[in-house]
């Protein structure tokens, strides 16, 4: 099992990859990054600490480099599915312990899982589908845990305005719960109680399945 505290390896460094490597980077993770096109690792040579021209489909590229030395290893490379897809199987020949791969389709997300990928990313629905909840003017932000469980920070409905929460039967009427709340002027969240007071002017983060939070926005 993999620790947060190991090494990530980052192979493709489009604009997924270079984000998440530079967020890793600055977030304390030891990142080695690779990618086949010297350009793109001489403009981030001075921003991350170990990065280097390679091909993630040449095997031994990969392990003259040390990637099978690593515990977790991404595959963000972005278009082309044939170098995902081999790239994702050297690594699983490698016997990398926590494989992580971004994929373009479901169809693409089911290949790398057959080929051993143990987790499969899909940044571009699952941004396009957060950007799509904030456009329509209802929600602040929204945060999916999984495909059943969702956050998002709206401002709450005049029902639920003035009684304490617990008792306005939010979680058996709606099966939303208020988790935390930040009051109007205030510029932190604190936790939400049954003896919580909403205003309309604060801020509310809620949690639930994904059609009961967005049948509880439209109340608003």
């Amino acid at each position: 099992m993999a620790s947060h505290r190991d090494p990530v390896a980052v192979i493709g460094l489009g604009r997924f990859g270079t984000a998440l490597a530079l967020e890793l980077a600055g977030g304390g993770t030891e990142v080695l990054a690779l990618d086949h096109r010297p350009e793109i690792v001489q403009r981030l040579s001075g921003q991350l600490g170990q990065v280097v021209v390679a091909d993630g489909t040449d095997l031994d590229a990969l392990r003259e480099i040390g990637v099978g030395d690593f515990s977790r290893v991404v595959v963000a490379i972005g278009t082309d599915l044939e170098a995902s897809i081999l790239t994702t199987s050297l690594l699983v020949e490698l016997g990398v312990a926590d494989i992580w791969a971004k994929a373009l389709s479901s169809q693409h997300g089911k290949i790398l899982e057959r080929i051993g990928a143990h987790h499969v990313v899909f940044p571009e629905h699952e941004m396009g589908e957060r950007v799509a909840h904030l456009v329509s003017g209802r929600l602040l932000d929204w945060v999916e845990l999984d495909p059943q469980w969702v956050f998002a920070k709206t401002k709450p409905p005049r029902e639920i305005v003035g009684p304490p929460l617990g008792q306005t039967g939010l979680r058996k009427r709606h099966r939303v719960t208020v988790v935390s709340v930040k009051p109007e002027g205030g510029d932190a969240y604190t936790h939400a109680g049954t003896d919580t007071v909403l205003t309309y002017g604060s801020e509310i983060v809620i949690a639930g399945r994904p059609r009961d939070v967005e049948r509880f926005v439209d109340l608003q």
